[in-house]
């Protein structure tokens, strides 16, 4: 008997003692803080944050092997045109924001479509004037000129260590092997069937003879596509550009009543551009200039909501959200007039980005009090300056980021491939505004400076964004979603900002987004339904429905990297070593 009791009492005492060394380490110890209970990843050296498992493993293989961020958001890049058809793309555009921890400069790569030469403003009006939504969407006419091709090859040239051949590697390998259709994969091939018929290179590429779906595990191959890649590997980015992929798309083109020539092709080029920046409660925020509308406004949202002590408020109560509904009205609102592509027209980037012009929004914002979309018109500024798009995020062992976006505009694009080249065309040109005053595809207004012209990027919300701490990065995030891209980049910021949120915490919280027009509060399922009812009576015409946004970050706290592939689309791989 005595003996059993002291058994007890030492397994009673070395419990104890595990829980105050356990409790000690979850003090001091990053990977054991709160972050661990939202089952984050976290690594010490490197870490990769994509969409889709395939360019996340090719990424992360390249910073094991000593190669640099930009190498892997390339590699990233190209593996994405294979793994992920609805939006990774060697046939649409984007933009790249890069740290470089050696000289510590931001910069970004513009490589936006442009309009064709052939193109004319009013290109899309029907007889009636009106905006021909076909026309702009869904044909030929709709594809502006790749440059997705330019964009990746310029970047890895310019600060990528390794060789173009090594970052096509994967996506090459991947389309000639073919790949196992995952269940997102085969679901959004089932939505988008009925327009992919129109292109029979899409159709035997995509499905199965008899134009079946492929299902869960079946195994896709684009070998047509593998050409592509290979001519790039072998040829560089010429081929696409005046070689044997331009003969491809400048034949198909002309057969086909389209615009894009072997001339538009040639004279596309990818552009170095400075940043936007600002600074929120002593953080630097650094994001893409015009011809994307995104970080301007993010900036501009931020120094309106500076002004309010919105931790005090709380995360998503109905203070909050009605402060963050107002500052995005505003923001939309001047995208409307004051935005569209800088080699064009002066864009007001300094006004806008102004902590004096937020001093004025905030003095008409009032706390207690809605104001209605139709009260709310751009500022009159001093004028001397989708849904299916992907964002991936990557940090390396040497200090370097990369946030890209890069899109096709719908899922699949126009849904026409190039015949011979496994190339799906994006339909970007949606993206200008056919007629000022009439909103596009994802209800943006657009004003006379996005108004279509021959060789001109046409606007964009994507936001790629680096937000820096102490002079070193501390959050990498962006996201698709079309217009809400920009309101999902803001709310991922001051949840971890000012409400000291994970970034799984802060990946994973319900969102809100407003755009001005249509007066309409968005938000997602989850959101307090008293909440909602206190919003509702304030004035506000809340719809609860589809998801907002999906977030690809990673952020940086003391030695560790933490990073969260948002789970509103399954598929999604952060890792790191």
């Amino acid at each position: 008997m005595p003996i059993s009791l002291t058994l007890s009492s030492l397994k009673f005492l070395l419990l104890i003692i595990l829980i105050s060394i356990s409790q000690t380490f979850g003090q001091e110890d990053p990977l054991y803080r709160r972050e661990a209970r939202f089952h984050p990843v976290v690594a010490r050296s490197a870490m990769v944050a994509t969409e889709n498992k395939y360019a996340t493993q090719a990424g992360l293989q390249i910073l094991k092997e000593g190669g640099n961020a930009v190498d892997a958001a390339v590699t990233i890049g190209f593996t994405l045109a294979v793994a992920y058809p609805r939006a990774g793309n060697l046939g649409g555009g984007g933009f790249m924001l890069i740290y470089l921890a050696d000289s510590h400069q931001v910069l970004s790569i513009d490589y936006r479509e442009k309009a064709p030469v052939d193109a004319s403003r009013d290109m899309f009006l029907d007889e009636e004037g009106k905006a021909d939504k076909e026309k702009s969407r869904h044909s030929i006419l709709s594809a502006g000129i790749p440059g997705t091709v330019a964009g990746l090859t310029l970047a890895l040239e310019k600060y990528g260590t390794i060789s173009l051949k090594r970052a096509l590697q994967p996506a090459i390998e991947l389309a000639s092997r073919g790949f196992p259709v995952d269940l997102e994969l085969s679901k959004s091939l089932t939505q988008v069937k009925g327009r992919m018929e129109s292109s029979q290179a899409s159709m035997d590429i995509f499905y199965k003879k008899g134009g079946e779906t492929y299902s869960e595990g079946e195994t896709l191959i684009q070998k047509d596509l593998a050409w592509s890649l290979k001519q790039i590997a072998d040829n560089g980015p010429g081929s696409f550009y005046n070689g044997a992929i331009a003969k491809k798309i400048d034949s198909f083109m002309k057969q086909n009543g389209g615009l894009i020539t072997s001339h538009d092709l040639k004279s596309y080029k990818a552009v170095t551009r400075k940043p936007v920046q600002g600074e929120y409660r002593g953080y630097k925020i650094y994001s893409m200039p015009p011809p994307s509308s995104g970080g301007v406004h993010v900036i501009q949202m931020l120094n309106i909501l500076e002004q309010f002590p919105l931790s005090s408020f709380g995360h998503n109560t109905a203070k909050t959200i009605h402060i963050l509904a107002e500052a995005m009205k505003y923001a939309y609102a001047d995208r409307s007039k004051h935005l569209g592509d800088p080699d064009f027209s002066p864009i007001p980037v300094s006004e806008l980005t102004s902590k004096k012009y937020a001093k004025f929004i905030k003095d008409k914002i009032d706390t207690e009090k809605i104001t209605p979309s139709r009260d709310i018109s751009p500022g009159n500024l001093n004028l001397q300056e989708g849904n299916n798009t992907t964002h991936f995020s990557v940090m390396d062992r040497y200090g370097n980021a990369v946030s890209n976006t890069y899109t096709l505009n719908f899922s699949y694009g126009s849904k026409i491939t190039v015949p011979g080249t496994g190339i799906l065309l994006n339909n970007e040109m949606d993206d200008f505004s056919a007629k000022p005053g009439s909103p596009n595809a994802y209800g943006l207004v657009g004003g006379k400076l996005n108004a279509i012209a021959p060789e001109k990027r046409m606007l964009s919300s994507m936001s790629p964004t680096i937000v820096m701490k102490d002079g070193r990065p501390f959050l990498i995030t962006g996201s698709p979603g079309g217009g809400r891209i920009i309101t999902t980049v803001l709310q991922i910021i001051i949840n971890v900002i000012d409400f000291d949120m994970n970034i799984s915490e802060a990946t994973n919280a319900v969102r809100v987004h407003h755009q001005w027009l249509p007066d309409e509060l968005k938000a997602e399922k989850g959101l307090n339904e008293d909440t909602v009812n206190i919003l509702r009576e304030m004035g506000y015409r809340v719809v609860i429905g589809n998801t907002i946004g999906v977030a690809e970050s990673i952020m940086q706290k003391e030695k560790y990297l933490y990073g969260a592939s948002d789970p509103r689309r399954p598929g999604g791989l952060t890792a790191g070593y």
